[in-house]
């Protein structure tokens, strides 16, 4: 039980580490899917979580108020939606595995509904700051396209997008249900054998470079702007033209002020006053997950470059188990 306690907090730290973007899986990989690649570990730890505690619902929970507050302190320019999605996925964990048993079907369910959860997530936002106008823009230039090579369907363009989009969510969240299954059975099944590294520099910075995400958001939406005026304009006839085009322009612009200078900042502080009036609880478990870090991310790795006369797959799924199980079995070296 003791060791299983120790599993627990390194499992927790790094979740953290994970969630926190400094470093660890994510600079390793340095991927453009960072999203999923951020979901898919999040829930391979959550669930790892799950596999070894007893009360699984009370240990999760306990991690995820530990993680959102590592999060608050040293990524304080995510936005709301972020707790959001980490709270969805613990949640959702938490009730599968305390309610049915410890099994496959368990993990790839939560894969597949956490993935659809991001994906619609997304849909949700691009309706709300652009309206349908958004949607019918698509059309537009699908409705142009269709003329172009002489196609004619019923289905519109909008819908088969969306459902294509969500397919492809879904059906990668199946498949990391499945890896996640496999990768489990693995670190389970391997030697509980204490893993050592010599600290070359270890430093316990968790100061994180301030991402523009002001400026961010501004080529974002100008780009987005720009498509759906594009569309109306050239393509949309005598229906449509500068009027909706301006129209547009005017509600995503106001939508996307209150949303990041009045709503987004007001849900913001009665999270962190709640994540506050939890800090004091788990200080000691906050301190020495963060002072984990700096081991976790030399021990990523060195894995990593041990992993080198591996290709693909091979060496992704040699990466995942070998680094977790290092993490977990770590010795530090005052114990």
């Amino acid at each position: 039980m003791k060791n299983n306690k120790l599993i627990i907090n390194r499992l927790t730290a790094l979740w953290a580490l994970n969630e926190s973007g400094l470093g660890g899986f994510l600079h390793v990989f340095n991927s453009p899917f960072t999203g999923l690649i951020v979901g898919g570990i999040a829930i391979l730890l959550i669930s790892l979580i799950a596999f070894y505690a007893e009360n699984k619902w009370q240990s999760i929970l306990k991690a995820l108020i530990i993680v959102l507050i590592i999060k608050m302190a040293v990524s304080p320019y995510s936005p709301f939606t972020a707790y959001i999605s980490v709270s969805f996925q613990a949640v959702l964990a938490a009730f599968l595995f305390s309610n049915f048993s410890w099994h496959s079907f368990s993990l790839i369910v939560l894969g597949a509904v956490t993935f659809l959860q991001s994906a619609l997530q997304k849909l949700l936002t691009l309706t709300i700051i652009y309206g349908t106008e958004f949607w019918e823009a698509i059309n537009i230039y699908g409705s142009w396209i269709q003329n172009k090579i002489n196609l004619l369907t019923e289905t519109s363009t909008t819908s088969v997008l969306i459902g294509l989009y969500l397919f492809i969510y879904g059906v990668c969240g199946l498949l990391a249900g499945l890896f996640i299954n496999r990768m489990i059975g693995i670190i389970a099944t391997k030697a509980n054998t204490d893993f050592y590294l010599e600290p070359v520099t270890l430093t316990a910075n968790t100061n994180t470079p301030k991402r523009n995400y002001s400026s961010k958001i501004i080529w974002v939406w100008l780009i987005t702007i720009a498509i759906i005026v594009l569309a109306f304009t050239f393509f949309g006839g005598t229906l449509f033209g500068w009027q909706k085009a301006i129209y547009i322009i005017l509600r995503s612009f106001f939508i996307l002020m209150i949303w990041y200078l009045v709503l987004g900042p007001f849900l913001l502080k009665f999270i962190r006053k709640y994540l506050k009036h939890k800090e004091s609880k788990y200080q000691e478990d906050i301190s020495n997950a963060m002072d984990l870090f700096p081991y976790f991310r030399q021990i990523m790795a060195y894995t990593w470059k041990e992993t080198k006369h591996l290709k693909g797959y091979a060496r992704f799924e040699y990466f995942m188990a070998n680094s977790i199980s290092n993490c977990i079995h770590f010795k530090i070296p005052t114990e």
